[in-house]
């Protein structure tokens, strides 16, 4: 059976509770989080079979992230490093309306991915292997995982997706820009914000970004706008799609749930409209709690989800 296969690096989260810098918030509640993970947990609950690979620390962290994962639905095939501790990230609301994202990942047991760590990776023709620019900056050899899981994508009839998820506190736009480019050029499809599209192409109407993607070499680019939707070129034809008018808790994990809800129904076979409200609808969703993937939405709710009555009876 085909799946979507997902490598990259799972962290241990503290969200801190109410609105205040780390200098002054005293409660915090713990979690876990990271792009791909994220991603895998939104395809699993929208009734998508998806496996992540990646490295965790033998340590508390460690276990939580391959217990969260697995609780939801994901396969895990998560490689024990020994030698390194799970990173970690600290979020926290310094004033309503803001939010910081603090890493502790350097020399992290994800950020140590190799490519002999994919031996095991199953990646079949007809499956989706989903990758992204997080994974690339975090360091030279898991740079060099992700390219050689591409490859293998490519050689095996694999499709590839690749979100740009730039990390400008990770890396440099020039080295960024250059690692991206080489993965885009690969890729079937590509998301990007539209701030990170300009890293590529300094364009400014988001359907030529759009565009500019697509003649790179994938058949989707899909470039999201925040509150004013998105916009694709989807096999050379230019699609719009509204966002889901909500008011946000916290909006970091939208961008991984809004891949999850497009590729779910690329996997499924729906048309590049159905790819794209789905896309909107779980993006939306994940806005709606403080935890990176807690709010995503399931197949089961994607029909009562435009719904105005906030009381499910």
């Amino acid at each position: 059976m085909s799946r979507v296969v997902t490598i990259g690096e799972s962290m241990g989260l503290v969200l801190g509770a109410g609105v205040g810098g780390w200098e002054h918030t005293s409660q915090a509640h713990i979690a876990t989080g990271g792009a791909e993970g994220n991603t895998a947990i939104g395809l699993a609950r929208l009734g998508v079979p998806v496996t992540w690979l990646g490295r965790v620390g033998d340590d508390a962290l460690g276990r939580r992230v391959v217990g969260d994962l697995r609780s939801e639905g994901v396969e895990v095939r998560a490689l024990l490093d020994a030698g390194a501790p799970t990173g970690l990230m600290l979020k926290s609301t310094p004033r309503a309306g803001a939010t910081t994202v603090d890493y502790y990942r350097r020399g992290s047991a994800g950020s140590r991915l190799e490519p002999a760590d994919l031996k095991d990776l199953p990646l079949e023709t007809g499956d989706i292997l989903h990758v992204t620019g997080v994974t690339l900056a975090l360091s030279d050899s898991a740079r060099e995982t992700v390219i050689a899981a591409v490859d293998r994508a490519r050689a095996t009839g694999a499709l590839v997706s690749f979100a740009v998820n730039h990390r400008s506190r990770l890396w440099g736009p020039a080295e960024a820009v250059e690692a991206y480019a080489h993965v885009i050029a690969l890729a079937d499809v590509v998301f990007a914000s539209d701030d990170e599209a300009r890293l590529l192409h300094p364009h400014t109407a988001p359907e030529e970004l759009a565009r500019a993607l697509v003649a790179a070499g994938p058949t989707d680019a899909v470039v999201t706008l925040g509150g004013d939707g998105a916009v694709a070129v989807i096999d050379g034809e230019l699609h719009r799609v509204a966002a889901v008018p909500i008011a946000p808790v916290d909006t970091v994990g939208a961008g991984d749930a809004f891949a999850a809800g497009y590729l779910s129904e690329r996997f499924a076979g729906s048309d590049p409209a159905g790819r794209l409200r789905t896309a909107a609808l779980a993006g939306a969703y994940a806005c709606l709690h403080p935890g990176d993937w807690q709010g995503g939405i399931r197949r089961s709710e994607l029909e009562g989800a435009a719904s105005a009555d906030p009381v499910t009876r």
